[in-house]
C-alpha cells in the first residue's frame, strides 16, 4: 500500500479512537488492504479519516475512507450511491457519498461489506480506465 504520510499516520486515526473500536478501525484497514495490497492511504487526523484509493486525489481517484467517530466506525464510500447494495446497508442522502455504521469486529469482516469494498474499487478502476 502506498502510504502518504505527509498528514498523518493510520495510528493516528486509532488514537484517537476510543478503546472498544479501536480493533475496528485495524479490521476495516486490514481488509482494505487484503482487497486491494496497493491502494493509496492518506490520513487527516484533524477529520478523523484515513481515505483510500487507485491514487492520491481525494474527490477523483478514492473510493472509501475510515473515519472515527464516538461510539462507531464509519466505513464511507466517495460513490456510493452507484454502489450495489443488495443489503440495503448503506446510509445517506447525498448525491455521491453513502457510509456503513460499523459496530462490531464481526460485521467489519462480514461478507457484506467486503462486497461493498469490492464493488467500490471496482468502481473507481473501471471510472478511471475510461
Amino acid at each position: 500500500m502506498k502510504d502518504l504520510a505527509k498528514r498523518g499516520s493510520f495510528a493516528d486515526i486509532v488514537a484517537l479512537a476510543d478503546d472498544a473500536i479501536r480493533p475496528i478501525c485495524l479490521r476495516l484497514r486490514a481488509l482494505v488492504v487484503s482487497l486491494h495490497k496497493e491502494a493509496c492511504e492518506i490520513v487527516w487526523p484533524k477529520h478523523r479519516i484515513a481515505s483510500y484509493g487507485v491514487g492520491p486525489k481525494k474527490m477523483t481517484e478514492h473510493y472509501a475512507y475510515i473515519g472515527v467517530q464516538k461510539s462507531h466506525v464509519n466505513l464511507g464510500f466517495y460513490y456510493g450511491a452507484s454502489l450495489p447494495d443488495a443489503d440495503g446497508l448503506l446510509e445517506g442522502t447525498g448525491k455521491k457519498l453513502r457510509h456503513v455504521k460499523i459496530r462490531s469486529l464481526d460485521f467489519a469482516g462480514s461478507p457484506a461489506v467486503t462486497a461493498l469494498l469490492n464493488a467500490a474499487i471496482a468502481e473507481r478502476r473501471q471510472r478511471l480506465s475510461k
